[in-house]
């Protein structure tokens, strides 16, 4: 396949709380230099590193530091990282709305870019006559916009404002409409932010829809930012991760999340470590996993099971139980473990001891997983949650379990067999 987009040698650095070089004569001479003589900008120096967590040593930072990757015609690029990696100013670059410091970009074919909620809009004009400009700003004729206005609009489900102030519209609907213009302007390439989480759950499944139609049937490419891991796996082929403004892995999606999202699980700690309590009366002072009091539980192929301890106190008699979900990486539930869902046993008043042993579904990948654990009242009250309170290593469940994992939709759902 041909090269679409292609990143050479791409910085971009920024001084940090100014736009110039603080003087009109440096400010010329940098124009002279750089625009005039094609040489080297006289005033770039070497500065700090892109780390939004620490105070800068440096007033300049380099946002972007030696990207070099290259985007073949029809592939579809999810690109992740951390807030504050450079994730949106490497897909500005790309778009245009600000030049590179070094380096260059080249790109095959029409961009359509959907980067910020509502970039191009004015809030004084109808959501049709934004259409209109914003399709021009995107390089569409008005015979273009004309023929796909009613496509554009059935597409945002905005059609009842359309006449309306965008200025009245919802943030969700703004996303909705400039996604629809940009994806109705067939473009080449596809640049999307992570705007879409500002949509509901409709729209970012019809919107995902989309940018598939766009790549698998039309041989178009995507390059896509997103926490939505789920998201990520579901639409795209390859994975960059960006930190502190350079590229630290290219290669295979599943890979890439798994990369990304290591640093979320963290093993040596406790359970009881992550427990917020909503009842007073419950005082849990001791959680185990097969036997340990650690966060890590290791399940090896011929166990298909882990037993689960809580030890505490309670007040005064109390209706209680345990609930358990585990989670992939990604965050995509595998089971929900609730014994006593319709009615919790009654305990006592003073020391309890509860014990259960929580069946894992044959079929269970190689592989981590997390855990959150809920202590309630029949699921109705909760009484304690302990999220991300322990973690799952399984070597690949192969004993039948009575649970059966259905991944025909992508996502990973338990039914009792």
């Amino acid at each position: 396949m041909p090269t679409a987009i292609e990143f050479n040698n791409i910085s971009k650095q920024y001084r940090l709380g100014l736009v110039s070089t603080k003087t009109l004569s440096h400010d010329l001479n940098r124009w002279w230099q750089t625009a005039i003589l094609r040489k080297e900008d006289p005033y770039l120096k070497i500065g700090s590193v892109n780390d939004r967590s620490k105070a800068a040593d440096s007033e300049y930072v380099w946002a972007l530091k030696d990207i070099d990757f290259k985007v073949e015609q029809g592939d579809v690029v999810g690109i992740i990282g951390k807030n504050g990696a450079g994730k949106s100013t490497l897909l500005k670059l790309l778009s245009r709305v600000t030049g590179p410091t070094t380096g260059t970009i080249k790109a095959k074919g029409r961009i359509g870019s959907l980067l910020e909620v509502g970039t191009g809009f004015h809030p004084e004009m109808t959501g049709r006559e934004n259409i209109y400009m914003n399709g021009a700003i995107l390089g569409m004729t008005k015979a273009e916009i004309t023929r796909k206005l009613d496509e554009i609009v059935d597409f945002s489900g905005c059609e009842r404002y359309i006449d309306t102030p965008v200025k009245r519209y919802s943030s969700g609907m703004m996303v909705r409409l400039g996604f629809a213009v940009a994806a109705h302007l067939d473009p080449e390439i596809l640049v999307v932010d992570e705007v879409l989480a500002v949509g509901d759950a409709e729209f970012q499944k019809k919107a995902i829809g989309k940018m598939q139609d766009v790549s698998q049937g039309e041989g178009r490419t995507v390059l896509f930012v997103s926490h939505n891991m789920a998201s990520i796996r579901r639409l795209c082929q390859r994975g960059i991760v960006l930190e502190k403004g350079s590229v630290i892995y290219d290669g295979t999606t599943a890979d890439a999340i798994e990369l990304y999202m290591g640093d979320n699980v963290v093993v040596g700690g406790k359970v009881i470590d992550k427990m917020v309590v909503h009842d007073t009366n419950v005082h849990i002072s001791q959680i185990m996993l097969n036997g340990r009091g650690d966060n890590y539980v290791n399940v090896a192929p011929e166990h298909n099971w882990f037993d689960v301890d809580l030890f505490g106190y309670l007040d005064k008699p109390q209706r209680m139980s345990l609930e358990i979900k585990l989670f992939d990486k990604v965050g995509i539930p595998l089971i929900f473990y609730s014994p006593d869902h319709a009615a919790s046993p009654m305990r006592p008043a003073g020391d309890f001891h509860l014990s259960y042993r929580i069946d894992l579904p044959k079929g269970l990948t190689k592989g981590v997983f997390y855990g959150d654990m809920y202590i309630t009242d029949s699921c109705v009250k909760g009484l304690a949650d302990l999220y991300k309170s322990f973690v799952v290593e399984s070597e690949g469940c192969t004993t039948d379990s009575g649970f059966v994992l259905d991944y025909s939709n992508n996502v990973g759902v338990v039914y009792l067999k």
